[in-house]
Order: structure tokens, then C-alpha cells, then sequence
């Protein structure tokens, strides 16, 4: 049996021994409507209350349900294996630490604009491998920068703006400047996006369009010289407990949670457009899909200068973020010392816990050295390189990503966010509710709520969004069809048009 074809065969076991079974497809008289209700918008706040770590909540037990949920991931596993699989991942660990310790800001890989869009092999391999790149060279210097002054210009208008820290704003909750609708609707961002695409593997029968990245609209930050409140610690979006709770979710990992981590793929998208990663719509949570996560410098930006911060070997870290829950100490550092703490001698499989390290339900999943220490995280954590207006940055959807503690440069580290987001139905459904939030001027659905910019000076309207395909991707205009499309490809263009009301 190929490895592919076994890892299918692990992945549809998870789905058939799930506790929640998955759903069946809705009948097709159902309306898109049906299939794709409106979100409800969610409380104001800011970026603090997505982050347990930034918004202060202590760690809570989770109820006894996620005791049997361990229990029968282990059981539907072979145990043998599971555990031989940890002895081997932990000890890959151990020499990533010394690697990327030693490698710094090589072990994120820089990629010109032109070589991704052209990307041979070679260039394939170094991003899939650290799941994390610096893109030069995307949109030109002069524009990046007259969208910081415009950026500027619009906050220094509205006052009343809400960001975080409350007395010293940095990260605004602003979504509809006109400098964020320019650039998410530039043309070579949304190219560099396609080619981030492409990266990934579909079935031509899936409804997935990997070629026709929809419109996420995000944050901005203009983190200030010597800050060091906007600390966020190194964390993984799109979900937390989900990733083991949800039976879509979880397949996506089969390979890890069967003792075969080495054989993890993880740029195979099929499953994971599919998943559910919002299963308790709390403030952390995400109803969308992005593939890569991703900003755009508007500033000139190094490491210690408030920026990025990625652990960069994306197959080590998802596969020890998911075996971590399934597994307890027998002793503690205190009694044993670093070195035999984190020997595989020293952890057990753990059928009697409710333990998911970090991963409590709303919030995204976040990792210490405490509560995940054989990442070694703060010695695996690399600042990417340095940025300059109009590169991007861009890291895998299971990216352990950071913010630099301290920004001790000397100008502004700031960045617009702009992920890249394949068609899919769910994707289009939350784009429509999405653009309803642009023309009400309000927070998009995956943000805390409340008035947004409504009564702001110089917010920009739908007439802002610029560009055929910039337009489609908001939902504004259709997508076209042909006979000649792969399947999958047409039926995913087909759902959208009906889900943005065009059919």
C-alpha cells in the first residue's frame, strides 16, 4: 500500500470513529441561503480579547467530554506505534532547536516577487519546508508608503478609532480605509496570492478554486518605537481545540495521530476547506479559511524592530501541536532536570486528563515553553528578515507565529494584514456577510463588534474596490464560467455566484 493511499485510508477511519459524526450533504433542493446562514456580529472589543494571553484569562479545565475525546483518539490508534512516533519527533525537535538557533533569519526563506510567481523547485521546497517566506519586491515602495501616510491621515481624522493598547493605539480595529481596500485589491498582491495557492494540492473534483483567492478584510498595526505591550506569544490561528474536536478538522492530521508524522502533508487543502474551525464563535475564533496568513509592510522593518516572529519547520511543529495532548509527564523538570524531563522515557500516553495544552475553546491556540517544551521556543523562535514597504510576509495556516516582545527600532513597524483565502463555499458565504459589513461600515463578522467606522471621515465604500477581480473576490461582481474549467474549479465559481446572489 502507497503511503498517499494509506494515509487516505487513516483519514476516512478518523472521520468513521468520530464522536460527532460528520453530517450528511444537504438535500439539493436547499437554498445557499440555508446552506450559508448570516453570522451574527459579535460583542466590541479589540485584539486583546482574542488572545487568552493578552486579554488575562486564566486556564480552565475542560469539561470530562474531552477526557473520551483523548481516549479515542489513542484508541482508534495503535499505541506502539503512537509512542514510537513521539520517541522519533521529539528527538527531530532537539536538533531543530540547534538548527534554527544557528540559522536565525536563514532558516525563513527570501523570495523575490518574480521567483514566486515563476517558482522552480528549489524554491518550492525551502518555503514548504519552513511554511514561512519574506516576499520582496510586491507592491512598489512609493505606494506602500503613501498608504502608511493615508493610513495616518484617516486614524488621526477619527479619533474615537478603538485599538490596542486602549491609551496608546497600535493595532486598530479599521478595516475599510481606503488604503486597505487598495491594497488588498492590488494586482500583484492578489498574483502573489494565487501562486501561494498553487502550492497546495486539491482534487480537480473538490469544490476548491485555488485559483481565484477571495478578499479577507483584516487589521492594520503601527506599532511604535519602544512598545512592548503588544507581546503577543507564540500561537497558531484557524481554531484551537477544534483541530482534534471537529472529525473534518482532525482527518486533516490522520497521518500524525497514526504514529506517522514524517508522512504529514501539509499543504493538502481538501479536508481542511471543509473543516469546521469556528465551533464556539468565541472572539479568537476564525470564519474563514486562509491558507497562508500574511501582511504587507508599509515600513522598513528588522529583526528587533517589533516584527514577525515564525517557528519555520511547519511538518515538526503541526505534528507535535497535535501528539502533545496525547501525552503527560511522568516527572516533573524540578525533579529530573531539563535534559531527562524531555526524554521520551518520560512521557506516557494520557487516557485520564482533559488536557489540551493551550488550546481552550473561542481562543486561538497558543504555546510557552511550559505547556509545549520539547519546540523549545525560546530558542526555535526566528524574527523573519528584514522588510521594506511593499514586501510581504507570509506563513502557513499552522504556522507558530509571535511578535517581537520589544520594538527597539526607530520608526514605525507597520503592516496591513492580508491573508490568502481560496474559493470555497464557506469562504464565499462569510465574503457576502462580509461585504454587508463594508457598506454598513462595520467590523467584518470575525471581528468584535459594535459601530466600527460608521461616522468616520474618508471610510471607504464598495465603490473603492477597484478591478474586475478585485470585485469578484469581495463578492461585488460574478465569477465567469466555462465548460472548460475543471469540475471542481466550476462548482466552487458556481456556489459563490449563488451564494453572492447571482444566480
Amino acid at each position: 500500500m502507497t503511503t498517499s493511499s494509506h494515509i487516505t485510508r487513516l483519514a476516512r477511519r478518523g472521520l468513521q470513529t468520530a464522536t460527532h459524526a460528520t453530517p450528511p450533504p444537504p438535500p439539493p433542493m436547499m437554498s445557499m441561503a440555508a446552506l450559508a446562514p448570516k453570522r451574527k456580529p459579535r460583542a466590541e472589543g479589540d485584539i486583546g480579547s482574542v488572545f487568552a494571553s493578552l486579554s488575562g484569562e486564566e486556564a480552565a479545565v475542560l469539561p470530562p467530554r474531552f477526557r473520551d475525546l483523548k481516549r479515542q483518539i489513542i484508541n482508534d490508534a495503535d499505541r506502539a506505534a503512537l509512542t514510537a512516533s513521539w520517541g522519533r519527533l521529539t528527538a527531530r525537535l532537539a536538533q531543530a532547536a540547534d538548527e534554527i538557533e544557528t540559522a536565525k533569519q536563514d532558516a525563513v526563506p527570501t523570495v523575490a516577487y518574480d521567483d514566486l510567481i515563476n517558482a522552480d523547485s528549489g524554491t518550492i521546497a525551502r518555503i514548504k519546508r519552513a511554511g514561512a517566506l519574506v516576499l520582496t519586491g510586491v507592491v512598489p515602495r512609493p505606494e506602500a508608503e503613501g498608504w502608511l501616510r493615508q493610513v495616518e491621515e484617516y486614524v488621526a481624522a477619527n479619533p474615537q478609532v478603538k485599538g490596542f493598547p486602549a491609551d496608546d493605539k497600535q493595532v486598530f480595529e479599521v478595516y475599510w480605509s481606503k488604503p486597505q481596500l487598495a491594497a488588498r485589491a492590488h494586482p500583484r498582491s492578489v498574483a502573489a496570492q494565487r501562486a501561494l495557492l498553487s502550492l497546495f494540492a486539491s482534487s480537480p473534483a473538490s469544490s476548491v478554486s485555488l485559483a481565484s483567492p477571495l478578499m479577507y478584510a483584516d487589521r492594520l498595526r503601527v506599532r511604535h518605537p519602544g512598545d512592548s505591550r503588544f507581546a503577543l506569544g507564540p500561537h497558531m490561528d484557524g481554531g484551537s481545540i477544534e483541530r482534534w474536536e471537529d472529525p473534518t478538522y482532525r482527518s486533516v492530521y490522520a497521518a500524525i495521530l497514526q504514529g506517522q508524522w514524517e508522512a504529514f502533508d501539509a499543504f493538502e487543502i481538501e479536508a481542511r476547506s471543509a473543516a469546521n474551525q469556528n465551533l464556539y464563535d468565541g472572539a479568537g475564533a476564525c470564519g474563514i479559511f486562509r491558507a497562508f496568513q500574511g501582511w504587507t509592510s508599509l515600513s522598513d522593518t528588522g529583526p528587533g524592530e517589533g516584527t514577525l516572529r515564525v517557528y519555520p519547520l511547519i511538518k515538526e511543529e503541526t505534528a507535535y501541536t497535535l501528539l502533545r495532548p496525547l501525552f503527560r509527564e511522568l516527572k516533573s523538570k524540578a525533579e529530573v532536570g531539563h535534559e531527562a524531563y524531555l526524554a521520551p522515557d518520560n512521557w506516557v500516553l494520557d487516557t485520564e486528563t482533559t488536557d489540551f495544552p493551550g488550546a481552550p475553546p473561542a481562543r486561538s491556540q497558543e504555546f510557552n515553553d511550559d505547556t509545549h517544551p520539547h519546540l523549545q521556543l525560546s530558542r526555535s523562535m526566528v524574527s523573519i528578515p528584514r522588510v521594506r514597504p511593499g514586501d510581504q510576509a507570509w506563513w502557513h495556516a499552522d504556522t507558530i507565529h509571535a511578535v517581537e516582545a520589544a520594538h527597539r527600532g526607530t520608526g514605525p513597524s507597520a503592516v496591513m494584514y492580508i491573508p490568502t483565502v481560496p474559493l470555497t463555499r464557506v469562504n464565499a458565504a462569510y465574503v457576502r456577510d462580509q461585504l454587508e459589513s463594508l457598506r454598513d461600515a462595520v467590523p467584518p463578522p470575525d471581528f468584535p463588534g459594535g459601530t466600527g467606522e460608521q461616522g468616520f471621515v474618508g471610510t471607504g465604500t464598495v465603490g473603492d474596490v477597484v478591478g474586475h477581480t478585485a470585485r469578484q473576490a469581495m463578492g461585488i461582481e460574478p465569477f465567469e464560467l466555462s465548460p472548460d474549467m475543471p469540475a471542481g474549479e466550476r462548482a466552487a465559481r458556481e456556489d459563490a455566484n449563488k451564494i453572492f446572489g447571482f444566480a
